[in-house]
């Protein structure tokens, strides 16, 4: 795989790949009320990733906020993840939260994952095999994490950024949230946005569940005017901001990384800059 997205045709093709890991990221629950029609199956032979027990630090503030390499590299031998594996990672939502996966193991150092355009959907859309969803104990792997915290940021970096406006924040909520006009999904939070960040809602990059082709995807950076210089990618809580850094890393070579606390820890730690 030297590509961070692959086809449905081309996963059926190396199903029987003996390096090949699938991996489910499946939510079962989302801020975005979308709906998943394809609930209780898998393709034959996922591993679940479970992004919300499993793979984040669940002593930290935020919700989904990235582990520590340590606690990552032990959650991943568990599913049986070795240096050497191929992993393919999908959702039921068509591409929702399995972008987030790939920018988790890319932060983590390990280059062959790839996201499955279309995900369950486009899967089953194909007619190609699924079976209900089961769980296993796998034989552990040997993953070593390398990590590359180039790909993350924090709040520290993005009040530095306010300073020396380096770097283009891209907000991945709905336009509503963005300007202040319609709730955040979280009761708590005031609805807004980073100062100087652009919007950019995680829709605009999909058609029907896959992303659009590379020749609209561009057309869509064009219109923002980025340059060359560095993006971060924030959202409501790290996850669709992950959808549209995908999206980009597409298309364009600019340096990318997710602010991880992204909204949810931005209206709550800076209230005074919320819009």
């Amino acid at each position: 795989m030297n590509a961070p997205i692959i086809t449905t045709d081309w996963l059926n093709q190396h199903l029987n790949d003996p390096n090949l890991i699938i991996l489910d990221a499946s939510p079962t629950t989302n801020k975005s009320n979308l709906k998943a029609d394809f609930e209780g199956l898998q393709i034959k032979g996922t591993r679940f990733f479970d992004l919300k027990k499993q793979f984040s630090d669940l002593t930290a503030e935020m919700p989904n906020t990235l582990p520590n390499p340590k606690a990552f590299e032990e959650a991943a031998r568990t599913l049986g993840i070795k240096k050497q594996s191929k992993i393919v990672v999908y959702d039921n939502l068509g591409i929702y939260a399995s972008p987030r996966v790939w920018w988790m193991f890319s932060t983590m150092g390990h280059q062959d994952i790839a996201v499955l355009d279309g995900g369950l959907p486009e899967w089953c859309k194909k007619g190609f095999e699924v079976e209900p969803k089961q769980t296993a104990i796998y034989e552990l792997g040997n993953f070593i994490a390398r990590p590359n915290f180039k790909l993350k940021k924090d709040i520290a970096d993005i009040l530095q950024n306010m300073e020396q406006k380096q770097a283009l924040v891209l907000d991945a909520r709905s336009a509503g949230r963005f300007n202040g006009t319609a709730p955040e999904p979280r009761a708590h939070l005031k609805s807004g946005r980073i100062p100087n960040s652009l919007n950019l809602p995680f829709p605009s990059v999909l058609n029907n569940g896959k992303f659009k082709s590379k020749k609209e995807l561009q057309a869509i950076f064009n219109d923002l005017n980025i340059s060359d210089q560095p993006l971060i990618f924030s959202c409501g809580s790290g996850l669709t901001a992950c959808v549209i850094m995908l999206a980009a890393e597409l298309v364009i070579k600019n340096e990318k990384a997710i602010y991880d606390g992204s909204w949810t820890e931005w209206a709550q730690k800076q209230p005074m800059n919320i819009h």
